[in-house]
């Protein structure tokens, strides 16, 4: 999130004539910088990126949100969204999907997340479910380095995901995928199978960043904002560094009403998942 927001402030300091200044406001996985923006003036000073980890994920795993993800906010433009992959080391003796799946059906083989209730949690829960692997067993961290580190050092097996992370060790190849959650194969990694060709099109779903802002921002900001950042996702310098990155904008980019309906019927997906594989965050 704070790589994309640095990435897109200077270009739309430009096209706005009007410093753009990025703060970080850490906390409870993003809930608390949401919150602060739910709650500011809606005067177009204070917009949020949002992120479906919070809008969604959080939405559908934490029953005392301090904010409504929808009714609080004024939703403009999804931004990029990024998929998530599963991992393992170069060296795993899983080389295919079938084999981890094989393997997790008669013995615990672990997966990392960056946390209880994360989109990369509800995947791996739905995989097990979906691919009748009970012993595929969640170890959750506090983020994602920490998990990525104990995958490199062998205390887990494998690790669910953004591919945000994970580029440059895919490129390296000191990391080996064994599926992605787009809905096509990703062009800089052609070799890697979606989830839904090897037989799981439920695990189909990707991690977007959006531009937000409180409830109630005036009519021509929310106008002048969703003309003109739809405008800089196609500036060929920013769709390199997201192909670098391999988090995309949609072409064209939802915006208003369409990127809050994305929200809804997102939030209504996952609560569902939350509730089948009894995944709460208290």
């Amino acid at each position: 999130m704070d790589t994309i927001s640095r990435l897109m402030a200077p270009a739309l300091s430009q096209a706005l004539g009007q410093t753009v200044l990025v703060e970080n406001r850490a906390g409870a996985g993003g809930v608390i910088g949401t919150d602060f923006v739910a709650k500011a003036p809606a005067d177009g000073y204070t917009l949020l990126v949002s992120h479906a980890s919070v809008h969604v994920f959080s939405t559908a795993t934490m029953p005392n949100l301090p904010f409504d993800p929808v009714s609080d906010f004024t939703h403009m433009v999804q931004l990029v969204e990024a998929s998530n992959v599963l991992l393992v080391k170069a060296d795993s003796p899983y080389r295919t999907l079938q084999e981890y799946l094989t393997a997790a059906r008669t013995r615990p083989v672990r997966f990392g997340s960056s946390g209880i209730g994360s989109a990369p949690h509800l995947l791996g829960a739905m995989l097990s479910g979906e691919a009748r692997a009970p012993n595929l067993d969640h170890v959750p961290y506090r983020g994602s380095a920490p998990a990525l580190q104990d995958l490199l050092a062998g205390s887990i097996e494998s690790f669910i995901d953004p591919t945000t992370t994970n580029v440059a060790m895919l490129r390296d190849g000191m990391l080996r995928c064994l599926g992605i959650s787009a809905a096509a194969r990703l062009p800089a990694f052609p070799n890697i199978p979606t989830f839904a060709e090897q037989g799981f099109p439920q695990l189909t779903s990707g991690q977007w960043l959006g531009l937000s802002g409180p409830k109630n921002l005036p009519a021509p900001i929310v106008e002048r904002l969703t003309i003109l950042v739809p405008e800089i996702l196609k500036q060929s310098a920013l769709a390199a560094r997201f192909e670098d990155l391999q988090t995309m904008p949609r072409n064209p980019a939802p915006t208003g009403d369409a990127f809050t309906a994305i929200i809804r019927r997102e939030i209504a997906e996952w609560t569902a998942v939350a509730r089948q594989f009894n995944i709460s965050v208290s």
